[in-house]
């Protein structure tokens, strides 16, 4: 992507939260990153978000941020929106790496800066100070695992930066999901960031979700989406609930984990996770192998 405008209109539908495989030496696996991300577009996937929260961001250096940033976008070229992560805490990396993903193609996804006692005013600046380094726009990610949650009327000063493009939203609270549909729809793209709990923002009118799981179940993750995509919760919600008891067991023992076992289980490049993280020991595997065994394919 070149433009804001190209990326207001291409940001939309089902994007793959692309694992970053690493090898039994905490190295990244480079081989193995272009073929997770070539395997969802392969199968019709709209777009890929890379080096997000699950993507293990917080244990990468930012030259291995900006080495995975090149290398995917290097491997995808322009055949579909890749977001970006470029969050930190140091407002300096933001701004480094925020450049960096406009100018490759991505479109930069920026977190709020998680330092305590930080001010809703001075989290607005600080994305009027770096929405405008991306040629192609940039993204709000409201991700309340990292200790701050924007509220609503935050996220409605912010959409009114012309550079925003786009909003992650991970707080899916229902009455937070009304207002923002409600209020936002049309004016910034809506993004729902988590695949355990998407039909009912698509169905208030999301335009699109980023889905972790699809990397050990890409089928089944975008025929569900599909089926609500469409207009046929029936369908989607029959299909999301298929795989409730491995949502279940990635809720307890994590999500980067269980994903990368289960992709290992099926034969994809989950590699390991990187420390402080650890991977499923074998009882854990055990257990998630029959969970996998009637989802795959």
């Amino acid at each position: 992507m070149k433009t804001i405008e190209e990326s207001r209109a291409r940001l939309r539908g089902l994007f793959n939260i692309t694992m970053t495989p690493f090898k039994a030496d905490q190295s990244i696996d480079f081989e193995g990153l272009s073929r997770n991300a070539l395997r969802v577009l392969d199968l019709g996937f709209d777009g890929l978000l890379i080096g997000g929260t699950y993507g293990e961001f917080p244990t990468l250096s930012v030259e291995e941020r900006a080495e995975i940033f090149r290398h995917v976008m290097n491997t995808v070229d322009d055949r579909a929106p890749v977001m970006l992560c470029t969050a930190h805490s140091d407002p300096r990396v933001v701004r480094e790496l925020t450049t960096l993903a406009g100018e490759l193609g991505g479109v930069p996804m920026v977190m709020p800066p998680y330092v305590s006692e930080v001010t809703d005013d001075q989290i607005v600046a600080f994305f009027l100070e770096m929405a405008p380094l991306s040629k192609t726009g940039a993204i709000v990610y409201n991700a309340p695992g990292t200790g701050i949650t924007l509220s609503p009327s935050v996220l409605e000063k912010l959409s009114d930066i012309p550079q925003m493009v786009a909003i992650k939203q991970g707080d899916l609270s229902p009455g937070v999901i009304d207002r923002i549909a409600g209020r936002l729809k049309g004016k910034i793209g809506l993004f729902c960031a988590s695949d355990l709990a998407f039909l009912g923002p698509m169905a208030a009118g999301f335009d699109g979700i980023s889905s972790t799981n699809s990397g050990a179940f890409p089928e089944l993750v975008q025929e569900s989406y599909r089926a609500i995509e469409g207009g046929d919760s029936i369908t989607a919600g029959a299909l999301h609930r298929r795989w409730y008891d491995y949502r279940a067991f990635a809720r307890q023992f994590g999500q980067p984990q269980t994903v990368k076992a289960a992709m290992n289980l099926r034969g994809f490049d989950g590699g390991h996770v990187r420390a402080p993280l650890r991977d499923l020991g074998a009882a854990e595997i055990g257990v998630l192998e029959a969970l996998v065994r009637p989802l795959a394919g």
